[in-house]
């Protein structure tokens, strides 16, 4: 089956950058959109940044010009670059994979934690 695994998290720093990468692996259909959602405690999950196959993104207005989504679709990785981290960003970061067959797919990783120090 599918399986999604984030690193990269940690604490760091407000102003500070961290990297995180999520590897997939399983049976995955080459067209397919990967992304990052976070949750911080006691707030609503919510999408952080999406990727296409064909390098369409997606931004959440609050890390606009501050992360940049990209991937390696031969790979099937994704990774989330977020520089000038402020304490806000604090959350669990998840990996998400969404393809198509008869129906859409959907799989989620287990999430890292990003913890911004202010």
């Amino acid at each position: 089956q599918v399986q999604l695994v984030e690193s990269g998290g940690g604490l760091v720093q407000a102003g500070g950058s961290l990297s995180l990468s999520c590897a997939a692996s399983g049976s995955i259909r080459s067209f397919n959109t990967m992304a990052w959602y976070r949750q911080a405690p006691g707030k609503e999950r919510e999408l952080v940044a999406a990727i296409g196959t064909g390098g369409t993104t997606n931004y959440a207005d609050s890390v606009k010009g501050r992360f940049t989504i990209s991937r390696d679709s031969a790979k099937n990785t994704v990774y989330l670059q977020m520089n000038s981290l402020k304490p806000e960003d604090t959350a669990v970061y998840y990996c998400y994979l969404q393809y198509f067959l008869i129906k859409p797919l959907t799989y989620w990783g287990q999430g890292t934690q990003v913890t911004v120090s202010s």
